[in-house]
């Protein structure tokens, strides 16, 4: 693709953002990273988790997004006695007129565009699980048949994080399939008496249809082919292995109060997210500060701290900020001066 070509679609890119962000803030006051960040999972392909105390809109958030997108949209309310059909589908078994009798595969809510898994926590772990295959193959089995996804495919899940009575914590097999788990805090002091002046349950008006499903993947397309550089790369893969105890380079810090860290799947989300995050700049390459900026929304959901780290007060957040503060940034003089692509990395 000519460069002027690239240029152009890339401003393009950045103006549909910029119209969705927009949309989507007629309805929610604030929290524009968290939806920067919401955005930029759904232009790489990858699924995200939302974790905040109840009443900070979360699921709000959700939906404005989806109504802004022309997408099909599936809310899925997680409580303890949901079952792993109830998300799927099931099998059921018609009855013709002349009184042969058949099965017939009825669609479960996880066959739309984006499905919101609100309050994760409260399922089971074999009801959790039913969104492994969907979030890493974009498919269901379901007896002995396999069903397709509808493309593009996004889980966005909300997650309580004060209960504990009734709830299930996520394994770390299905927290891994997240590109971005998002913390959602407290609005800033004119951000709640604006949420106070607003009409207690005002509708607030629709939020326009931007973008449908084909321009989702020409979207998502244009993020992938965003260039990346051997140095980036070396970069990425320096945060993400320091996060490790036992590797020789990490931290003493790291050693000390971090009992696991990220795995390969974190430097491809991380790599991606850079990607998406100078794509809805407008910038055609990915610098290090767009890694610095994913870093903790990648990596917060993948770094377990200790005892060590607890009696110290500090959590994988804390870890993390560190790191992007001691970890060096590697020779420039050993690298290439040009742009390289990155090898295709894995979605969430």
């Amino acid at each position: 693709m000519p460069e002027s070509d690239f240029d152009a679609r890339l401003d393009q890119f950045k103006r549909v953002r910029d119209q969705i962000v927009n949309a989507v803030g007629r309805r929610i006051v604030g929290q524009r990273e968290v939806i920067d960040q919401m955005l930029a999972t759904i232009f790489v392909g990858g699924h995200c988790l939302l974790v905040g105390v109840p009443g900070l809109a979360k699921t709000m958030m959700i939906r404005c997004l989806a109504g802004a997108l022309d997408l099909d949209f599936k809310r899925l309310q997680f409580t303890p006695d949901l079952m792993p059909s109830d998300i799927t589908g099931t099998d059921v078994i018609d009855q013709a007129p002349d009184g042969r009798r058949e099965f017939r595969f009825v669609p479960g809510p996880i066959f739309a565009h984006i499905v919101l898994a609100d309050e994760i926590n409260r399922a089971p772990p074999k009801t959790q699980s039913a969104l492994l295959e969907a979030m890493q193959e974009r498919q269901v089995t379901v007896g002995q048949q396999t069903y397709d996804l509808p493309v593009p495919f996004f889980v966005i899940a909300t997650q309580n994080p004060i209960e504990q009575e009734g709830t299930y914590p996520l394994p770390e097999a299905q927290l891994d399939r997240f590109l971005f788990a998002i913390h959602v805090a407290y609005p800033s002091a004119a951000e709640e008496e604006r949420i106070l002046m607003m009409p207690t349950g005002a509708a607030g008006g629709d939020v326009p249809r931007l973008v449908a499903a084909d321009g989702i993947r020409a979207l998502q397309d244009l993020v992938h082919a965003i260039p990346v550089s051997r140095y980036v790369v070396a970069y990425t893969a320096k945060l993400v292995r320091a996060t490790r105890p036992t590797e020789e380079a990490a931290p003493p810090f790291v050693r000390e109060m971090v009992e696991w860290g990220a795995g390969p799947r974190a430097g491809q989300h991380l790599i991606l997210a850079g990607k998406a995050l100078a794509a809805m700049a407008g910038r055609a390459a990915v610098s290090i500060d767009d890694i610095r900026a994913a870093a903790v929304p990648v990596l917060r959901h993948r770094v377990a701290t200790n005892f060590a780290a607890e009696t110290a007060g500090l959590d994988s957040v804390a870890v993390i900020r560190r790191l992007i503060e001691e970890v060096p940034e590697p020779p420039v003089g050993q690298f290439e001066t040009h742009p390289a692509r990155a090898p295709a990395a894995a979605h969430a």
